[in-house]
Protein backbone atom coordinates (compact mmCIF):
# COMPACT_ATOMS: atom_id res chain seq x y z
CA UNK A 1 0.00 0.00 0.00
CA UNK A 2 2.83 2.45 1.11
CA UNK A 3 4.81 1.41 -1.97
CA UNK A 4 1.76 2.99 -4.43
CA UNK A 5 1.66 5.66 -2.36
CA UNK A 6 4.82 6.99 -2.83
CA UNK A 7 4.78 5.75 -6.61
CA UNK A 8 2.08 7.85 -7.11
CA UNK A 9 3.60 10.82 -5.74
CA UNK A 10 6.37 10.36 -7.54
CA UNK A 11 4.71 10.56 -10.42
CA UNK A 12 2.45 13.33 -9.29
CA UNK A 13 5.72 15.97 -8.47
CA UNK A 14 7.59 14.21 -11.39
CA UNK A 15 5.65 12.93 -14.24
CA UNK A 16 4.56 14.78 -17.01
CA UNK A 17 2.51 17.74 -15.29
CA UNK A 18 6.00 18.80 -14.01
CA UNK A 19 7.12 19.56 -17.28
CA UNK A 20 6.97 22.41 -19.08
CA UNK A 21 7.48 26.36 -18.29
CA UNK A 22 4.27 27.17 -17.03
CA UNK A 23 3.61 28.70 -13.43
CA UNK A 24 1.72 25.18 -12.70
CA UNK A 25 4.54 23.20 -13.73
CA UNK A 26 7.10 25.23 -11.86
CA UNK A 27 5.08 25.17 -9.12
CA UNK A 28 5.19 21.45 -8.94
CA UNK A 29 8.85 21.47 -9.63
CA UNK A 30 9.10 23.44 -6.46
CA UNK A 31 7.23 21.57 -4.59
CA UNK A 32 9.77 18.50 -5.27
CA UNK A 33 12.04 19.43 -2.29
CA UNK A 34 9.90 19.20 0.63
CA UNK A 35 8.76 15.93 -1.05
CA UNK A 36 11.78 14.60 -1.42
CA UNK A 37 12.48 15.45 2.44
CA UNK A 38 9.52 14.37 3.75
CA UNK A 39 9.85 10.77 2.10
CA UNK A 40 13.14 10.52 3.12
CA UNK A 41 12.31 10.94 6.98
CA UNK A 42 9.39 8.96 5.98
CA UNK A 43 12.42 5.77 5.98
CA UNK A 44 14.58 4.72 8.74
CA UNK A 45 18.05 5.63 7.65
CA UNK A 46 17.98 9.21 9.22
CA UNK A 47 15.71 8.26 11.90
CA UNK A 48 18.25 5.90 12.81
CA UNK A 49 21.28 8.26 12.65
CA UNK A 50 19.30 10.62 14.87
CA UNK A 51 18.34 8.22 17.63
CA UNK A 52 22.41 7.19 17.62
CA UNK A 53 23.03 11.31 17.80
CA UNK A 54 21.05 11.31 20.75
CA UNK A 55 23.08 9.49 22.77
CA UNK A 56 26.60 10.91 21.28
CA UNK A 57 24.63 13.58 22.55
CA UNK A 58 24.05 13.15 26.23
CA UNK A 59 27.02 11.42 26.06
CA UNK A 60 29.23 14.59 24.95
CA UNK A 61 27.24 17.27 26.64
CA UNK A 62 28.92 17.49 30.00
CA UNK A 63 32.28 17.50 28.27
CA UNK A 64 31.63 20.33 25.99
CA UNK A 65 30.37 22.35 28.79
CA UNK A 66 33.68 21.52 30.60
CA UNK A 67 35.23 22.51 27.76
CA UNK A 68 33.54 25.71 27.16
CA UNK A 69 33.98 26.61 30.96
CA UNK A 70 37.64 25.91 31.03
CA UNK A 71 38.43 28.39 27.78
CA UNK A 72 35.67 31.08 28.93
CA UNK A 73 37.41 30.95 31.97
CA UNK A 74 39.93 33.49 30.00
CA UNK A 75 37.57 35.12 28.86
CA UNK A 76 35.42 35.39 31.87
CA UNK A 77 32.28 34.70 30.46
CA UNK A 78 31.33 31.87 31.96
CA UNK A 79 28.16 33.26 32.86
CA UNK A 80 27.11 33.61 29.00
CA UNK A 81 27.61 29.45 28.54
CA UNK A 82 24.11 29.45 31.21
CA UNK A 83 22.11 31.04 28.23
CA UNK A 84 22.83 28.80 25.93
CA UNK A 85 22.22 25.70 27.40
CA UNK A 86 19.01 26.60 28.43
CA UNK A 87 18.53 27.87 24.89
CA UNK A 88 18.80 24.59 23.78
CA UNK A 89 16.70 22.83 25.97
CA UNK A 90 14.10 26.04 26.28
CA UNK A 91 11.42 23.75 24.55
CA UNK A 92 10.68 21.76 27.71
CA UNK A 93 9.62 24.73 29.36
CA UNK A 94 10.59 27.28 31.97
CA UNK A 95 10.43 24.87 34.62
CA UNK A 96 12.21 21.67 33.00
CA UNK A 97 14.66 24.07 30.99
CA UNK A 98 16.50 25.42 34.09
CA UNK A 99 16.50 22.66 36.14
CA UNK A 100 18.55 20.61 33.42
CA UNK A 101 20.72 23.58 32.40
CA UNK A 102 21.38 23.83 36.61
CA UNK A 103 22.09 20.02 36.78
CA UNK A 104 24.44 20.13 33.42
CA UNK A 105 26.25 23.39 34.53
CA UNK A 106 26.82 21.79 38.26
CA UNK A 107 28.51 18.76 36.51
CA UNK A 108 30.03 20.66 34.19
CA UNK A 109 31.66 23.06 36.72
CA UNK A 110 32.67 19.95 38.84
CA UNK A 111 34.21 18.24 35.90
CA UNK A 112 36.11 21.93 34.87
CA UNK A 113 37.41 22.41 38.02
CA UNK A 114 38.87 18.75 39.46
CA UNK A 115 39.21 16.08 36.74
CA UNK A 116 40.33 18.26 33.54
CA UNK A 117 44.46 17.13 33.95
CA UNK A 118 46.20 15.35 31.32
CA UNK A 119 44.45 11.83 31.60
CA UNK A 120 40.78 13.75 32.21
CA UNK A 121 41.42 16.31 29.26
CA UNK A 122 42.83 13.43 26.45
CA UNK A 123 39.61 11.32 27.68
CA UNK A 124 37.18 14.05 27.15
CA UNK A 125 39.02 15.37 24.09
CA UNK A 126 38.63 11.80 22.14
CA UNK A 127 34.68 11.74 23.68
CA UNK A 128 34.04 14.59 21.70
CA UNK A 129 36.31 14.10 18.65
CA UNK A 130 34.20 10.74 18.39
CA UNK A 131 31.20 12.46 18.58
CA UNK A 132 31.93 15.07 16.37
CA UNK A 133 32.79 12.25 14.09
CA UNK A 134 29.44 10.73 14.39
CA UNK A 135 27.65 13.29 13.20
CA UNK A 136 29.97 14.14 10.16
CA UNK A 137 29.11 10.26 9.25
CA UNK A 138 25.78 11.94 9.57
CA UNK A 139 26.37 14.64 7.03
CA UNK A 140 28.56 12.90 4.86
CA UNK A 141 25.18 10.22 4.26
CA UNK A 142 23.25 12.64 3.40
CA UNK A 143 25.87 14.43 1.42
CA UNK A 144 26.54 11.26 -0.62
CA UNK A 145 30.30 11.93 0.03
CA UNK A 146 32.29 8.14 0.36
CA UNK A 147 35.11 9.46 2.12
CA UNK A 148 35.87 10.79 5.40
CA UNK A 149 38.30 13.37 6.25
CA UNK A 150 41.78 11.61 7.74
CA UNK A 151 42.99 11.53 11.04
CA UNK A 152 45.23 14.13 11.56
CA UNK A 153 42.45 16.52 9.73
CA UNK A 154 39.78 15.37 12.12
CA UNK A 155 41.68 15.91 14.95
CA UNK A 156 42.85 19.57 14.25
CA UNK A 157 39.72 20.78 12.75
CA UNK A 158 37.20 19.44 15.45
CA UNK A 159 39.41 20.93 18.34
CA UNK A 160 39.32 24.11 16.45
CA UNK A 161 35.48 23.94 16.45
CA UNK A 162 35.55 23.19 19.74
CA UNK A 163 37.74 25.73 21.06
CA UNK A 164 36.31 28.69 18.68
CA UNK A 165 32.89 27.55 18.76
CA UNK A 166 31.63 28.39 22.41
CA UNK A 167 33.75 31.96 22.02
CA UNK A 168 31.74 32.66 19.34
CA UNK A 169 28.77 31.87 20.68
CA UNK A 170 29.17 33.50 23.60
CA UNK A 171 30.53 36.41 21.78
CA UNK A 172 27.38 36.94 20.22
CA UNK A 173 25.23 36.54 23.21
CA UNK A 174 27.54 38.77 25.46
CA UNK A 175 27.15 41.03 22.41
CA UNK A 176 23.27 41.13 21.88
CA UNK A 177 22.56 41.51 26.02
CA UNK A 178 24.95 44.65 26.17
CA UNK A 179 23.37 45.97 23.23
CA UNK A 180 19.53 45.74 24.05
CA UNK A 181 21.09 46.85 27.63
CA UNK A 182 22.87 49.77 26.70
CA UNK A 183 21.60 53.17 27.73
CA UNK A 184 20.96 54.37 24.08
CA UNK A 185 18.66 51.05 23.00
CA UNK A 186 16.80 51.79 26.47
CA UNK A 187 15.67 55.52 25.51
CA UNK A 188 15.21 53.65 22.27
CA UNK A 189 12.73 51.53 23.71
CA UNK A 190 10.66 53.96 25.48
CA UNK A 191 8.95 54.97 21.97
CA UNK A 192 6.56 52.92 20.65
CA UNK A 193 7.25 51.77 17.52
CA UNK A 194 10.75 51.25 18.78
CA UNK A 195 9.38 49.08 22.06
CA UNK A 196 7.73 46.76 19.45
CA UNK A 197 11.20 46.06 17.30
CA UNK A 198 12.96 45.51 20.18
CA UNK A 199 10.55 42.87 21.45
CA UNK A 200 10.64 41.32 18.31
CA UNK A 201 14.50 41.30 17.96
CA UNK A 202 14.31 40.03 21.50
CA UNK A 203 12.00 36.95 20.40
CA UNK A 204 13.99 36.31 16.82
CA UNK A 205 17.54 36.11 18.82
CA UNK A 206 17.17 32.70 19.35
CA UNK A 207 15.98 31.85 15.73
CA UNK A 208 18.75 33.99 14.66
CA UNK A 209 21.30 31.99 16.79
CA UNK A 210 20.00 28.75 15.47
CA UNK A 211 20.02 29.73 12.03
CA UNK A 212 23.82 30.77 12.47
CA UNK A 213 24.71 27.80 14.06
CA UNK A 214 23.08 25.39 11.69
CA UNK A 215 24.96 27.18 8.62
CA UNK A 216 28.14 27.01 10.13
CA UNK A 217 27.47 23.46 10.57
CA UNK A 218 26.16 22.89 6.90
CA UNK A 219 29.10 24.63 5.33
CA UNK A 220 31.89 23.16 7.42
CA UNK A 221 30.87 19.58 8.75
CA UNK A 222 30.62 17.61 5.46
CA UNK A 223 33.83 16.56 3.67
CA UNK A 224 32.89 18.04 0.61
CA UNK A 225 32.55 21.85 -0.71
CA UNK A 226 29.02 23.12 0.54
CA UNK A 227 27.84 26.67 -1.09
CA UNK A 228 26.81 28.87 0.99
CA UNK A 229 23.22 29.78 -0.35
CA UNK A 230 22.27 25.91 -0.09
CA UNK A 231 23.17 26.08 3.23
CA UNK A 232 21.34 29.42 4.43
CA UNK A 233 18.37 28.30 2.82
CA UNK A 234 18.44 24.53 4.86
CA UNK A 235 19.64 26.03 7.67
CA UNK A 236 16.80 28.61 7.84
CA UNK A 237 14.34 26.41 7.21
CA UNK A 238 15.62 24.07 9.96
CA UNK A 239 15.39 27.20 11.80
CA UNK A 240 12.19 27.87 11.57
CA UNK A 241 11.17 24.09 11.90
CA UNK A 242 12.99 24.19 15.30
CA UNK A 243 10.86 27.51 16.27
CA UNK A 244 7.68 25.74 15.79
CA UNK A 245 8.15 22.50 16.77
CA UNK A 246 9.80 23.92 20.00
CA UNK A 247 6.57 25.54 20.61
CA UNK A 248 4.20 22.95 20.23
CA UNK A 249 6.62 20.66 22.65
CA UNK A 250 6.88 23.03 24.82
CA UNK A 251 3.14 23.65 25.09
CA UNK A 252 3.02 19.42 25.18
CA UNK A 253 5.24 19.09 28.22
CA UNK A 254 3.65 22.00 29.88
CA UNK A 255 0.07 20.90 29.44
CA UNK A 256 0.50 16.99 29.43
CA UNK A 257 -0.16 15.56 33.03
CA UNK A 258 0.45 11.98 31.78
CA UNK A 259 3.73 12.71 31.39
CA UNK A 260 4.46 13.31 34.95
CA UNK A 261 2.50 10.76 36.11
CA UNK A 262 4.08 8.04 34.42
CA UNK A 263 7.66 9.19 34.85
CA UNK A 264 7.23 11.17 38.05
CA UNK A 265 10.94 12.51 39.01
CA UNK A 266 12.36 11.46 35.72
CA UNK A 267 9.58 13.14 33.56
CA UNK A 268 12.26 16.35 32.44
CA UNK A 269 14.45 13.46 31.55
CA UNK A 270 12.31 11.66 29.36
CA UNK A 271 10.95 15.09 27.49
CA UNK A 272 15.04 16.35 27.36
CA UNK A 273 15.25 13.06 25.51
CA UNK A 274 12.42 13.57 22.91
CA UNK A 275 13.30 16.93 22.17
CA UNK A 276 17.07 16.08 21.49
CA UNK A 277 15.70 13.68 19.15
CA UNK A 278 13.47 16.05 17.50
CA UNK A 279 16.15 18.44 17.49
CA UNK A 280 18.25 16.07 15.21
CA UNK A 281 15.78 15.10 13.29
CA UNK A 282 14.97 18.83 12.28
CA UNK A 283 18.57 19.85 12.17
CA UNK A 284 19.06 16.38 9.58
CA UNK A 285 16.39 17.18 7.92
CA UNK A 286 17.72 20.57 7.40
CA UNK A 287 20.97 19.17 5.79
CA UNK A 288 19.08 16.93 3.51
CA UNK A 289 17.58 20.36 2.19
CA UNK A 290 20.62 21.93 1.09
CA UNK A 291 22.12 19.09 -0.47
CA UNK A 292 18.85 18.91 -2.86
CA UNK A 293 18.96 22.21 -3.62
CA UNK A 294 22.71 22.01 -4.34
CA UNK A 295 22.01 18.73 -6.15
CA UNK A 296 18.52 19.04 -7.53
CA UNK A 297 19.33 15.68 -9.91
CA UNK A 298 19.20 13.56 -6.36
CA UNK A 299 15.36 14.90 -5.99
CA UNK A 300 14.33 11.70 -7.42
CA UNK A 301 16.11 8.64 -6.34
CA UNK A 302 16.84 10.32 -3.13
CA UNK A 303 18.36 8.14 -0.94
CA UNK A 304 18.21 4.29 -2.77
CA UNK A 305 21.31 3.02 -3.99
CA UNK A 306 21.89 3.78 -7.62
CA UNK A 307 21.21 0.43 -10.13
CA UNK A 308 22.15 1.21 -13.64
CA UNK A 309 21.60 -1.57 -16.18
CA UNK A 310 24.20 -2.13 -18.49
CA UNK A 311 22.30 -0.25 -21.50
CA UNK A 312 22.16 2.13 -19.11
CA UNK A 313 25.85 2.56 -18.50
CA UNK A 314 27.06 2.49 -22.07
CA UNK A 315 24.93 5.54 -22.91
CA UNK A 316 26.13 7.18 -20.01
CA UNK A 317 29.76 6.19 -20.85
CA UNK A 318 28.99 7.27 -24.91
CA UNK A 319 27.27 10.75 -23.68
CA UNK A 320 30.37 11.47 -21.04
CA UNK A 321 32.74 11.32 -23.58
CA UNK A 322 30.85 13.00 -26.29
CA UNK A 323 30.22 16.14 -24.35
CA UNK A 324 33.74 16.17 -22.67
CA UNK A 325 34.99 15.38 -26.67
CA UNK A 326 32.94 18.07 -28.15
CA UNK A 327 34.32 20.82 -25.90
CA UNK A 328 37.69 19.65 -26.82
CA UNK A 329 37.76 20.42 -30.27
CA UNK A 330 34.98 23.27 -30.15
CA UNK A 331 36.30 25.15 -27.19
CA UNK A 332 34.38 26.66 -24.52
CA UNK A 333 33.88 25.76 -20.82
CA UNK A 334 34.67 22.34 -19.70
CA UNK A 335 32.79 20.42 -18.40
CA UNK A 336 32.17 18.94 -14.42
CA UNK A 337 30.51 16.07 -12.92
CA UNK A 338 27.99 18.08 -11.33
CA UNK A 339 27.02 19.75 -15.25
CA UNK A 340 27.01 17.08 -16.80
CA UNK A 341 24.99 15.34 -14.49
CA UNK A 342 22.55 17.97 -14.72
CA UNK A 343 22.92 18.31 -18.43
CA UNK A 344 22.11 13.92 -18.56
CA UNK A 345 19.21 14.57 -16.24
CA UNK A 346 21.14 12.24 -13.93
CA UNK A 347 22.04 11.66 -10.12
CA UNK A 348 25.74 12.86 -9.49
CA UNK A 349 26.81 9.68 -8.28
CA UNK A 350 26.10 7.81 -11.24
CA UNK A 351 27.97 10.44 -13.57
CA UNK A 352 31.11 10.21 -10.64
CA UNK A 353 31.06 6.70 -10.92
CA UNK A 354 31.49 6.30 -14.85
CA UNK A 355 34.49 9.89 -14.82
CA UNK A 356 36.23 7.28 -12.09
CA UNK A 357 36.03 4.15 -14.39
CA UNK A 358 37.46 6.16 -17.49
CA UNK A 359 40.12 7.66 -15.50
CA UNK A 360 41.19 4.74 -14.31
CA UNK A 361 40.92 3.35 -18.11
CA UNK A 362 43.30 6.17 -19.04
CA UNK A 363 39.98 8.04 -21.02
CA UNK A 364 39.65 11.18 -18.97
CA UNK A 365 41.83 13.27 -16.78
CA UNK A 366 40.31 15.28 -14.16
CA UNK A 367 42.07 18.80 -13.61
CA UNK A 368 42.10 20.07 -9.98
CA UNK A 369 39.29 22.85 -10.54
CA UNK A 370 37.40 19.22 -11.22
CA UNK A 371 36.76 19.62 -14.96
CA UNK A 372 37.09 16.58 -17.56
CA UNK A 373 39.74 16.55 -20.43
CA UNK A 374 40.37 13.52 -22.29
CA UNK A 375 43.49 11.59 -21.56
CA UNK A 376 44.90 11.34 -25.13
CA UNK A 377 43.97 12.82 -29.13
CA UNK A 378 40.39 11.90 -29.35
CA UNK A 379 41.03 10.57 -32.42
CA UNK A 380 43.20 8.15 -30.84
CA UNK A 381 39.97 6.93 -28.59
CA UNK A 382 38.51 3.95 -30.30
CA UNK A 383 34.64 3.80 -29.69
CA UNK A 384 34.46 0.35 -29.17
CA UNK A 385 37.23 1.02 -26.21
CA UNK A 386 34.72 3.40 -24.72
CA UNK A 387 31.78 0.40 -24.92
CA UNK A 388 34.52 -2.20 -23.23
CA UNK A 389 35.44 -0.45 -20.49
CA UNK A 390 31.22 0.62 -19.41
CA UNK A 391 30.25 -3.00 -20.09
CA UNK A 392 33.63 -4.48 -17.83
CA UNK A 393 32.91 -2.48 -14.99
CA UNK A 394 33.76 -4.40 -12.02
CA UNK A 395 31.23 -4.42 -9.14
CA UNK A 396 33.25 -5.15 -6.33
CA UNK A 397 31.81 -8.73 -5.94
CA UNK A 398 33.59 -11.77 -6.18
CA UNK A 399 33.53 -13.67 -9.59
CA UNK A 400 32.45 -16.78 -10.02
CA UNK A 401 34.26 -20.07 -10.71
CA UNK A 402 34.40 -19.71 -14.41
CA UNK A 403 32.52 -23.19 -16.35
CA UNK A 404 33.21 -23.66 -19.78
CA UNK A 405 29.53 -24.22 -21.73
CA UNK A 406 30.57 -24.17 -25.12
CA UNK A 407 27.42 -23.64 -27.14
CA UNK A 408 26.93 -20.42 -24.07
CA UNK A 409 30.61 -18.99 -25.09
CA UNK A 410 29.86 -19.79 -29.23
CA UNK A 411 26.86 -17.24 -28.42
CA UNK A 412 28.27 -14.57 -26.69
CA UNK A 413 31.08 -14.53 -28.82
CA UNK A 414 28.84 -14.03 -31.52
CA UNK A 415 27.23 -11.16 -30.02
CA UNK A 416 30.48 -9.27 -28.95
CA UNK A 417 31.48 -9.84 -32.94
CA UNK A 418 28.36 -8.20 -33.64
CA UNK A 419 28.06 -5.23 -31.25
CA UNK A 420 31.91 -4.00 -32.59
CA UNK A 421 31.29 -4.56 -36.29
CA UNK A 422 29.22 -0.94 -36.16
CA UNK A 423 32.01 0.52 -34.39
CA UNK A 424 34.83 -0.42 -36.50
CA UNK A 425 37.68 1.87 -36.79
CA UNK A 426 34.98 4.65 -35.78
CA UNK A 427 36.68 7.25 -33.33
CA UNK A 428 35.50 9.73 -30.62
CA UNK A 429 36.83 12.39 -32.99
CA UNK A 430 34.57 11.03 -35.76
CA UNK A 431 31.81 10.88 -33.52
CA UNK A 432 32.23 14.64 -32.48
CA UNK A 433 32.85 15.74 -35.76
CA UNK A 434 29.82 13.80 -37.63
CA UNK A 435 27.46 16.30 -38.78
CA UNK A 436 23.61 16.00 -37.97
CA UNK A 437 21.68 14.15 -40.25
CA UNK A 438 19.41 16.06 -43.43
CA UNK A 439 16.02 13.74 -42.25
CA UNK A 440 14.03 17.12 -40.69
CA UNK A 441 15.49 19.26 -43.69
CA UNK A 442 14.92 16.66 -46.27
CA UNK A 443 11.03 16.39 -45.09
CA UNK A 444 10.35 20.28 -44.50
CA UNK A 445 11.68 20.06 -48.49
CA UNK A 446 8.99 17.22 -49.75
CA UNK A 447 6.26 19.33 -47.78
CA UNK A 448 6.87 22.28 -49.29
Amino acid sequence: MWARFWSFLDWCFFGPASQGAGRRPRLIRGMRYPYAVVRDLSRPDIKLRAMGLVYTTLLALIPLAAFSFAILKIFRARSDLRVAVYQLFSALGPVGAQELTSRVMDFANGVGGGVVGSVGFALLAWTLVGTIKKVEDSFNFLWRVQQARSFARRVSEYLTLIVVGPVILVVFIGMSRRALESAPIRELGQLPFLDMLTAAGVKLAPFVMVSAFFTGLYLFVPNTRVRWRPALIGALVAGVLWAGVGRVFTAFVVHSTRLTIVYAGFAFIVAALLWTYLGWLILLAGANLSFYIQNPTYLRLGLQELRLSSGEVEHLALRLMYFVGRTYVTGGRRWSVNGLATELGLPGIAVAQMVSTLELAGLLVVTEEEELLPARDIGHIPVSEILEIARNQRSGHFTPRSVSIPAVDRLIATIDEARRAPCGELTLRDLVEEPPRPTLTLAAGKRG
